[in-house]
């Protein structure tokens, strides 16, 4: 039962290269939202200098009330349409990191239940009682951990319905024009 060094230097490596994937994983994601950003910024201001030479071209009040209506109705969906990227790669991420975490996991219980299976060949006669309570904490952890990732995976499901909801219910409820009552001027 005791760590040689082999054993040692291959969990010290299964850590590293573990820690370097999730390093990996959050970098690319924080390369992906950067480039979000810059073509969001860069995207907004060539509309604005559209939007604002459109304005300058109007020639009454009219026009430029729709004008604004347009462009209201235009950065809302692309907020919209922003949020849903962000979302998209928060959760990508997520889903990258648990699968690393749940990789490291299932190896970790390899290794520990293939430790007691040595164990218990060199154990000291009456040492069953601790090597079973041992396995049954195994049994036990492996077991927490399956409910809670699947509690977690429901809760990223439902939140992902819900983010699309409200973002397609924020965008539908700004596309429907204002009632307009008779006289052309919208009631206060």
């Amino acid at each position: 039962m005791f760590a040689t060094p082999e054993k040692l230097s291959a969990a010290a490596s299964a850590s590293v290269e573990t820690f370097l994937s999730a390093t990996s994983i959050a970098l690319a994601s924080a390369e992906r939202l950067c480039a979000l950003n810059l073509n969001t910024a860069r995207s907004t201001l060539e509309e604005f200098a559209a939007n604002l030479n459109t304005v300058l071209a109007a020639t009454d009040a009219q026009a430029i009330t729709e004008i604004a209506g347009s462009m209201s109705q235009g950065a809302v969906e692309k907020s919209a349409a922003y949020a849903r990227n962000v979302y998209e790669i928060l959760r990508q991420t997520q889903d990258d990191l648990s699968k690393t975490v749940e990789a490291q996991f299932v190896e970790f219980n390899k290794s520990a239940s293939a430790a007691l299976d040595e164990a218990a060949k060199n154990a000291p006669q009456g040492s069953e009682v601790t090597l079973s309570a041992m396995k049954s904490v195994l049994a036990a952890a492996s077991s927490a951990y399956d409910s809670v990732s699947k509690a977690t995976k429901q809760a990223v499901d439902m939140a992902s319905a819900n983010v699309a909801a409200a973002t397609d219910a924020t965008v539908k409820a700004v596309s429907v024009p204002a009632a307009m009552p008779k006289g052309g001027k919208k009631a206060a």
